[in-house]
């Protein structure tokens, strides 16, 4: 199943994409697409069936109709820095022996659509499309990867948003160029783990101004999608509705030679994961 959530911001319903491209309201059937929903396999089904009969849900007109985030009162997200071979190659970094973590603060996330804004003094802001891992089963000391891919509700397309000069040097962690207003675009859609198949073999791309900058795909990943949930699910609990950020491919602004092509107000982001949708956002100033 594609869920979704459209609407205002803060007052999004929930939404289905049916197998012909129709949009379906769902706001008749659960209260919201959330980790309560993707932890109750009741629920799920009646989503399931709904969504099978004929006439069962409600078409919506999807012009002028905002698509925000698709998860929604997500609790954290995780994130897996340096995590692609290439992109290891491209920065220079060397290839981590764990997993490298980092968070997102839940209130940087918006719908894939939205605006992001530039923060006040950036000159360096970065793109990165990612692979991102919704949880659907509380996940404590996880001790296979068929356990992990088992706590796994879906997938989304994600836009990993970095200030690099806040991020590298400005000192302390990595938290203050990741967390800034807006930078996790998110959807458009969660894809159910049954529909997405295979998560190691997906392609992504992104696109800044129509000019391809990002061409990868999963099967680079050094650490995947398993065995980061397993991985994690070692040191914090998982939680249904958390999101997990499972790194970036090759072909970020950081990456390129002098001139680095950073984004300014202006600009405009374009990504894609294959079978999981496409998301496109201009850039102002903060």
């Amino acid at each position: 199943m594609k869920l979704l959530r459209v609407g205002p911001v803060g007052a999004e319903r929930p939404a289905l994409l049916d197998g012909t491209g129709v949009l379906r309201d769902l706001s008749d059937v659960v209260p919201d697409v959330d980790g309560a929903l993707l932890a109750d396999d009741a629920a799920l089904g009646r989503v399931r069936r709904a969504a099978g009969a004929p006439g069962g849900l409600p078409a919506l007109e999807p012009e002028g109709l905002r698509v925000g985030a698709p998860v929604a009162g997500i609790g954290k997200v995780v994130c897996i820095g340096l995590n692609y071979h290439d992109h290891a190659r491209e920065t220079g970094g060397a290839i981590p022996e764990e997993p490298i973590l980092f968070m997102k603060a839940p209130d940087t996330v918006v719908g894939p659509y939205d605006t992001v804004l530039v923060p006040r003094g950036s000159e360096k802001t970065d793109w990165e499309v990612e692979l991102a891992v919704v949880i659907g089963r509380t996940a404590r000391y996880l001790g296979s990867e068929e356990e992990a891919l088992a706590a796994v509700a879906g997938y989304a397309v994600s836009n990993d948003v970095s200030e690099r000069a806040f991020q590298l040097e400005r000192g302390g962690q990595w938290d203050k160029g990741k967390n800034c207003e807006t930078f996790n675009p998110l959807g458009p859609w969660l894809v159910t783990a049954d529909e997405a198949g295979d998560p190691q073999s997906l392609g992504l791309r992104l696109w800044v101004n129509g000019e391809l900058r990002q061409d990868g795909t999963t099967a680079e990943q050094i650490f995947p999608v398993a065995e980061v949930v397993r991985y994690l699910s070692q040191f914090m609990t998982l939680r249904p509705g958390d999101v997990v950020s499972t790194g970036t491919p090759a072909g970020v602004a950081m990456g390129f030679p002098e001139p680095k092509p950073y984004l300014r107000a202006g600009d405009v982001m374009e990504l894609e994961i294959d079978g999981l949708g496409r998301q496109r956002q201009e850039l102002r100033a903060a």
